[in-house]
């Protein structure tokens, strides 16, 4: 009878320690769903309000011609700042400041996102965003449920992206249209395969985390899970907009 007690107990910690590897899974996913929903609703506003795109853009009275404004470069140019700030400082910005930081993000770059409204139709945008979360959805799945070792090919990848900026940057002076359609296609399946390497990758910092005995509540694990997060966002929005310049419909 007492043996019986004590293998009940024995099962009981490990269904609740075996949780909280998908509490911390859980976590990440909904903090990437308040990015992309303060993301969206940030485009939406800004993208269909004439009265908050003046915020954006400026107008010369005597030329008529347009450009952006100082809060439009804020806006544009931010975010990367935000990054690296979150990545370079996750040891000593607190979990309030880390959220405020992450918050902020979302809104700047939903902001950066409404000059899309301007250049694609409605209709090419919605399409490209339900692709872009149909493959997003896939990837994550297989990158959850797989027992191959996707580790190998994250230097393979991270090679990829540091050539599309570089690409990106050198087409900024070059400016065709041939190269950057080129580059998409590169980018929508670098940013594929990364969303399953990275859904992995945080599956092990949950059982990590478990295998240590922590809770997924500790502030360590809770500022993790916003980081997490943050790279699952980079990589859906990515797919996103590479996607919208090769099948977005112009205006």
């Amino acid at each position: 009878m007492e043996q019986q007690n004590y293998q009940y107990q024995d099962n009981t910690v490990f269904v609740q320690e075996g949780s909280v590897s998908k509490k911390f899974f859980a976590n990440v996913f909904l903090w990437m769903f308040v990015a992309l929903s303060l993301s969206t609703v940030a485009a939406y506003l800004f993208g269909t309000s004439e009265g908050l795109m003046q915020y954006l853009i400026t107008t010369n009275e005597v030329t008529g011609k347009t450009s952006m404004s100082i809060f439009g470069y804020v806006a544009m140019f931010s975010p990367l700042g935000l990054v690296l700030t979150m990545g370079f400082g996750l040891s000593r910005l607190s979990y309030g400041a880390l959220v405020g930081i992450f918050v902020l993000y979302s809104v700047l770059t939903g902001i950066s996102l409404s000059f899309i409204l301007l250049s694609y139709t409605s209709g090419s945008i919605v399409g490209c965003f339900a692709a872009a979360a149909g493959i997003f959805g896939i990837m994550a799945f297989l990158g959850y449920t797989t027992n191959t070792d996707l580790s190998k090919f994250g230097p393979i990848l991270m090679v990829g992206v540091v050539g599309l900026v570089i690409a990106s940057v050198i087409n900024m002076f070059l400016g065709s249209s041939q190269l950057d359609y080129i580059m998409s296609f590169f980018g929508v399946a670098i940013f594929t395969a990364l969303t399953a390497y990275d859904v992995q990758k945080i599956k092990r910092i949950g059982e990590g985390i478990e295998a240590n005995g922590e809770q997924v509540l500790q502030v360590e694990s809770k500022k993790m899970a916003i980081v997490a997060a943050l790279s699952l966002y980079l990589d859906f929005l990515n797919i996103f907009l590479f996607l919208l310049r090769i099948f977005g419909s112009r205006k």
